[in-house]
């Protein structure tokens, strides 16, 4: 089994509550908190999708944009030698330290996706 849901260009979590008998997901990689819940998983999917629509739907009707899944930018703490490494590697190949780290996230989610 999958271990997320994907609707629209949005991804949903799939999680389970013994206690409840039920289980439950939350829309990843945004702020806004949207959940749903389902019995099986065919209800889980069906309330995911209902749940990126509703939110899709209701910023339109708010004339707000709806946020997007990963803004395309983020911060990562690497520590300082692995930093300075890294800087003089890509100064070595005449290319910025965001081109480096671009070019080695897809090599590796080229190899391990």
């Amino acid at each position: 089994m999958s271990t997320m849901l994907q609707h629209r260009g949005y991804y949903g979590s799939i999680e389970a509550s013994p206690e409840d008998n039920c289980l439950f997901g939350r829309l990843q990689f945004v702020r806004a908190l949207i959940s749903y819940e389902g019995e099986t998983v065919a209800d889980l999917t069906q309330a995911f999708r209902d749940a990126v629509d509703d939110y899709l739907g209701t910023c339109e009707s708010l004339g707000q944009e709806a946020e997007v899944p990963c803004k395309g930018s983020f911060n990562v703490r690497v520590g300082h030698d692995l930093h300075l490494a890294a800087s003089v590697a890509a100064t070595r190949q005449s290319i910025s330290l965001n081109d480096l780290t671009r070019k080695a996230l897809s090599e590796y989610l080229e190899h391990h996706s």
